[in-house]
């Protein structure tokens, strides 16, 4: 069996060589970022195992690559660019990978916590036109975070943000304890913290979680942070709040369209602080997920597909 890394960049391209390295495994590289699912076919035939980072994979696609049997997708959110469910029934089995960042995403939004919080975003963008803007800012010592969904990356923000003073609660579709983490209703996490900060699988039941009616019962000033996935809130609802007043400020990582599209309206509120999807982009994380990607590879061979 053979594997390919169909879209990787230079520094995936570069961890997944050196750790190939210490691997006897049939996996190839294309250096290549900017594939379409249109050159998925060509790029795949003969190949079993696909290994993809943020190429959308159609189903109609995936079955022009005769030999396709498995798709192992970096990261969690394989829903945001195939229908695993379709895949299964035509014999394609998607793999996702977890816990490989949960440190440098929880990092991310506590930084975004701290950004928005005293607004350097802002102060920033001005002083470099040449504006001295001095702004009010948020002291987080002892105000309230809220963590929407917890597995491993909200139980490392929780770490970080007790580290810093601040109370923590968390709201779970099921039930869970941790040290140090009070888990209350929804209603009552959204009313009580300062900052929320989403940390929610995209799926069916998510998508839209943050609705207009929820965003209306977080305090009023409170910060919104969004390291989870963009379709997980509701955009024109959150949009209509930052423009209100009635969120204080968001800090976001990822968006409904991506990447963010030029003249986008958040790209144009004061209130925003806005990175990449780049929360997981770290040396370490990059390694967990590469080393996860070719366990995955390494099972499925010696499984015999």
């Amino acid at each position: 069996m053979r594997a390919l890394f169909v879209d990787a960049n230079d520094t995936l391209a570069a961890v997944t060589e050196k750790l190939l390295r210490a691997n006897q495994l049939p996996v190839s590289i294309n250096r290549n970022p900017a594939v379409t699912p249109d050159d998925l076919p060509r790029l795949m035939d003969g190949v079993e195992i696909m290994i993809v980072d943020h190429t959308a994979v159609p189903t109609a696609v995936a079955a022009k690559c005769a030999a396709l049997k498995h798709v192992v997708f970096l990261g969690t959110g394989a829903r945001s660019y195939m229908n695993p469910d379709e895949l299964k029934q035509r014999g394609i089995a998607v793999h996702i990978i977890k816990g490989y960042g949960d440190t440098a995403v929880a990092e991310c939004a506590i930084a975004l916590m701290w950004a928005s919080a005293k607004g350097f975003g802002e102060m920033d963008r001005g002083m470099r036109e040449g504006n001295w803007l001095r702004r009010d800012a948020v002291q987080l010592t002892g105000k309230t975070l809220g963590l929407v969904g917890f597995g491993g990356i909200a139980a490392e923000a929780a770490r970080m943000a007790a580290g810093c003073g601040m109370r923590v609660i968390a709201w779970n579709r099921s039930p869970k304890t941790h040290p140090g983490v009070a888990f209350v209703s929804l209603d009552k996490l959204l009313a009580d913290s300062d900052v929320v900060s989403l940390h929610l699988l995209l799926n069916d039941e998510t998508k839209g979680f943050l609705s207009r009616e929820r965003i209306a019962m977080m305090r009023k000033g409170s910060i919104l942070i969004n390291t989870a996935r963009g379709a997980v809130v509701d955009e024109d609802a959150m949009l209509d709040a930052l423009r209100s007043g009635h969120l204080g400020h968001a800090g976001l990582d990822v968006f409904t369209v991506e990447p963010l599209p030029a003249g986008h309206p958040l790209t144009e509120l004061p209130n925003v602080t806005l990175s990449a999807h780049s929360a997981f982009r770290t040396p370490e994380a990059s390694d967990n997920l590469i080393g996860a990607a070719l366990d995955h590879c390494r099972r499925i061979i010696a499984n015999g597909g």
